[in-house]
């Protein structure tokens, strides 16, 4: 079943086109990765996702109906959540300030604070320090946390471990790999890291200059790239000029 949807999506800022025709389906229990090098459109797919942006045309689906005009705070109470780059949570409230905040304000059938320390529990362990005395691994896990609460059908999550040191890096992949093992909930992930997306992802979709190259699963994508732009972005690629004949 697809979940959230975006079809045939322009999104401009200001005069600059940002996505051309995207179109793009999350399925439930599906982990999908978005890749691509920086400016590629990766970030401004998942706040058309959210509702941050606007498209000018095109359509985004919520469990196959129409949800282009609803914001961002509607389609969190259908059941759509975002963790952004920077986490923005609280910095002078404690950890479980910060989830309270979030217990109070999911929607209906979320999870209580009980069962988020049972999820995460270094965040009890930490539960009086203040946001801004963690370390970026611990604040992570707390900006994971308070969009878990509601119990999402669908986590977008912008560039997660991009500010985590290696070993970090790894304990929070396996976390959530585990957490989606556990919440059956649908991850899509903004990453620059190639084993990263291979390793988590049941889908993923190379992005170039606001277009969707190619959407497949990791194996898809390896083995089978659509053109040489994807052969270059994903493995360790010789290309060879070759003259093809008339065979005898």
């Amino acid at each position: 079943m697809t979940l959230l949807a975006l079809e045939n999506c322009d999104v401009f800022y200001d005069k600059a086109q940002a996505l051309h025709k995207v179109s793009l389906g999350v399925e439930a229990n599906e982990v999908v990765s978005l890749i691509g090098r920086n400016g590629a459109g990766k970030s401004t797919i998942l706040k058309t996702l959210i509702g941050l942006n606007r498209a000018a045309s095109g359509r985004r689906l919520w469990k196959g109906d129409d949800v282009t005009a609803l914001r961002a705070d509607q389609l969190g109470r259908l059941g759509i959540a975002y963790v952004p780059e920077d986490r923005r949570i609280f910095p002078n409230l404690s950890v479980e300030e910060n989830l309270r905040i979030a217990t109070l304000m999911g929607r209906q059938g979320g999870w209580n604070l009980a069962r988020v320390y049972d999820l995460f529990p270094v965040l009890r362990e930490r539960s009086a320090q203040p946001g801004d005395t963690l370390s970026g691994g611990e604040q992570q896990r707390v900006a994971l946390a308070r969009a878990l609460v509601s119990r999402p059908g669908v986590l977008l999550l912008d560039e997660p471990m991009s500010a985590l040191d290696a070993k970090l890096k790894k304990s929070l992949q396996a976390e959530l790999k585990k957490l989606h093992r556990e919440l059956g909930t649908s991850f899509v992930l903004v990453t620059h890291d190639l084993e990263e997306a291979m390793m988590l992802a049941d889908k993923i979709c190379v992005m170039r200059a606001g277009r969707v190259v190619q959407t497949g699963t990791p194996t898809e994508i390896y083995y089978r790239p659509a053109n040489m732009f994807v052969a270059g972005f994903i493995g360790e690629t010789n290309f060879l000029s070759v003259d093809v004949g008339a065979g005898s």
